[in-house]
């Protein structure tokens, strides 16, 4: 029998992708909960480099990084696969992934911000960003993505927009939704999915636990 465990942090929009991605193919394994203040020496041991989370181990075989776990999952199990078939529109797909990527350092900087203009300033970044991400990745004609099915690009973005969501319910908002409606109309989608709400925190739950978070580091 295969034996997988995922290290993670169950508030963490990186380990939430592995979550749905093992969860959307209907694959058992078992979730290790780590503490980042007190990281298990499984953990430091399968990720040496840059010891963080999260951590598929497969077979007693490491995988590290969220997309690059989240594609490895998607090869070996085809089951629902999360990829394109066609090289050019996997290809596509994956410079999305990129892309969001570089949303959330975006994101990091606004939040590590600690004057009022510098925070201005990330915040215009952000928004400039995500008009991109409104007006040339989601199609308001597809329920997702890529059509009627969650892909990649979805797990990769959804990840995004729903920690910016517990966000926007503690500062000032983000996601404005007379700003980015097909960005909205997209979220809506992708979280109504019953896989995808079942297995992501809950919101109260997450906006305590960064409220928490928040007065301990300043």
């Amino acid at each position: 029998m295969t034996d997988i465990k995922l290290h993670g942090f169950w508030y963490s929009p990186f380990t939430l992708r592995v979550v749905w991605t093992l969860n959307l193919k209907g694959i058992p394994y078992e979730n290790i909960e780590e503490d980042r203040f007190n990281k298990s020496p499984q953990l430091l041991e399968y990720n040496p480099i840059h010891k963080k989370t999260p951590v598929l181990v497969h077979d007693g075989k490491p995988i590290c990084e969220s997309m690059i776990i989240v594609e490895y999952i998607d090869e070996i199990w085809p089951q629902s696969s999360l990829l394109p078939v066609d090289p050019y529109d996997r290809a596509q797909a994956r410079f999305w992934v990129k892309y969001v990527d570089e949303l959330i350092l975006a994101i990091r900087v606004h939040f590590r911000s600690k004057s009022g203009e510098e925070r201005e300033k990330a915040r215009e970044n952000i928004w400039e960003r995500l008009g991109v991400v409104e007006d040339q990745c989601l199609d308001d004609q597809k329920k997702f993505y890529g059509g009627d099915t969650i892909n990649i690009v979805d797990i990769a973005l959804g990840s995004f927009v729903n920690f910016i969501k517990v966000q926007d319910r503690l500062e000032v908002k983000i996601l404005q939704t007379e700003r980015f409606p097909r960005l909205h109309l997209w979220f809506n989608n992708f979280k109504d999915v019953p896989i995808i709400h079942e297995n992501t925190p809950d919101q109260e739950k997450w906006e305590a636990f960064l409220i928490e978070k928040n007065k301990a580091s300043s």
